[in-house]
């Protein structure tokens, strides 16, 4: 893993992938802070008369009720847009972005692996809308932790590490690996997957970085991924 993290920040420093990097996450914060932007005062509004007449008041001292439900909901409603941001920054680079990825690392570093095309365009959709759609119900279903300071930053990192590999294992095999090949790889690297998501997540998390973490992501899987890949048809070879 930590090789495929280095792999990762030298193919990061290539022209190619520096120009690729910064617009999944660039065009992720556009979309919603333009869509912010609109509807914040609605959203607010609809999250404070929510908090106010759900059994969230009853945890709130009388007579501040009414203002500190008011500054929860837009603090509520700011916690719900950064899974927004993440989940589409990661869906762009997943989509749009990885085939590239792939590519580039292939031809680089695997020229002779060969391509199977186990998955299909039609899968890494599928792939990753049920991934947002897993991630983004976990994220509000978790939401009272976060207002009640329980594990709340533990459990965003923990599910935005799960996002993650389940976006790029997927578009990182695609391309080379059969169907048998993948679910094999996925079945005996599935800890080790959840553990990369986890170190890229907190990528998310730095200043500036952050806007080179969803191609770094996929850069940091393709190279783990293929690399599994080989070992996975070295060893099939040396039992035949």
């Amino acid at each position: 893993m930590l090789m495929a993290f280095g792999r990762a920040l030298r193919d990061l420093c290539s022209l190619r992938m520096l120009a690729l990097a910064v617009w999944p996450m660039l065009a992720a914060l556009a979309v919603w802070l333009g869509i912010a932007w609109l509807y914040w005062a609605e959203w607010a509004r609809l999250v404070d008369g929510w908090m106010t007449g759900s059994i969230l008041a009853d945890w709130l001292p009388a007579g501040g009720v009414l203002e500190l439900a008011h500054y929860a909901a837009w603090i509520l409603t700011a916690l719900l847009l950064v899974p927004l941001v993440l989940a589409t920054a990661g869906m762009l680079a997943a989509l749009l972005a990885m085939p590239l990825i792939v590519g580039f690392v292939a031809a680089r570093g695997y020229p002779a692996l060969e391509r199977r095309r186990g998955g299909s365009v039609a899968g890494s959709f599928l792939n990753a809308l049920i991934a947002v759609i897993v991630f983004a119900t976990l994220w509000v279903v978790t939401l009272p932790l976060w207002l009640a300071g329980l594990f709340g930053p533990l459990l965003g990192l923990l599910l935005a590490g799960w996002l993650i590999q389940r976006l790029f294992r997927y578009d990182a095999l695609a391309e080379h690996a059969d169907a048998a090949e993948y679910r094999a790889i996925v079945a005996a690297c599935r800890g080790r997957f959840f553990l990369l998501g986890l170190m890229v997540a907190l990528l998310y998390t730095l200043p500036f970085v952050n806007l080179l973490a969803p191609v770094a992501g996929g850069l940091v899987f393709t190279h783990y991924a293929l690399a599994r890949l080989v070992a996975l048809r070295a060893s099939s070879g040396s039992r035949d």
